[in-house]
């Protein structure tokens, strides 16, 4: 528990100081200083498992709008899209695996491998305030991560209010009374959960590295800008390698 809590503690969660969002690379912050395991999506199963990293392909996650939430979903289920969108679809979430827990997860939009990353941020935040040791990210409290579209979060509220309807008289969680049996499935470690059955939006859920903590968000570019993937580090690795575990800073 305390190796979790100093890992996630290495990340700084910062209050956005300008209103539109800027290219971290443009604004001079380095975004190859955040972290050291961009190369995890340009190895092969193959490759990754000879650095001791698993890889679990989960499946689709249906984008209805393209507005991305990457989010503690139980934790903070009204977090906003990501400012940059991507065109509507289904697309593969992966996830890597190292000393037992989920080291970084991937969302793919497009085939090839990126030029460049970007930190991924919220419409407001501007990566040219922070400062070297600071980053964005996403606050979790309850564990897990995940990847969703905007658009999804209403098919939520719905499934949690068919449920508080099938039990008036209790406090509904929706943890304990509708996920736990999606995360059961696959030893709590991950579920592709669908909120509403018969209905497109489901949500890729995932455990969140060591715990608790805010964990970045990156955009993986081509050279002309384009969006191919999206990478959640959980600050389990270093050099998209697991066969040593970091020393805590």
């Amino acid at each position: 528990m305390r190796n979790g809590i100093l890992r996630a503690a290495r990340f700084l969660f910062c209050a956005a100081a300008a209103h539109a969002p800027v290219s971290a690379s443009a604004a001079g912050w380095d975004v190859g200083k955040a972290i050291s395991n961009f190369d995890l999506v340009a190895l092969g199963d193959a490759e990754l498992s000879a650095r001791s990293i698993g890889v679990i392909h989960m499946g689709n996650v249906e984008l209805t709008s393209g507005r991305i939430v990457a989010a503690d979903p139980l934790a903070q289920p009204d977090r906003p899209a990501l400012a940059r969108t991507v065109a509507p679809g289904d697309y593969p979430v992966t996830l890597y695996q190292a000393f037992g827990r989920i080291a970084a997860a991937s969302m793919r939009f497009a085939e090839g491998k990126p030029d460049h990353w970007e930190l991924a941020v919220l419409p407001g935040q501007d990566p040219a305030t922070l400062k070297d040791d600071e980053i964005f990210g996403y606050p979790v409290d309850a564990g897990v991560g995940c990847y969703m579209d905007a658009q999804t979060l209403d098919l939520i509220d719905e499934r949690q209010a068919q449920v508080q309807a099938q039990k008036p008289d209790a406090d509904i969680n929706y943890y304990d009374d509708v996920l736990a049996a999606d995360l059961d499935a696959n030893k709590s470690i991950y579920a592709l959960h669908r909120p509403v059955a018969g209905k497109k939006g489901n949500v890729a859920v995932f455990w969140s590295g060591w715990g608790d903590g805010i964990y970045p968000v990156f955009w993986g570019l081509d050279r002309d800008g384009r969006a191919l993937m999206l990478l959640t580090d959980f600050a389990v690795i270093e050099n998209a390698d697991g066969r040593r575990e970091p020393k805590l800073q």
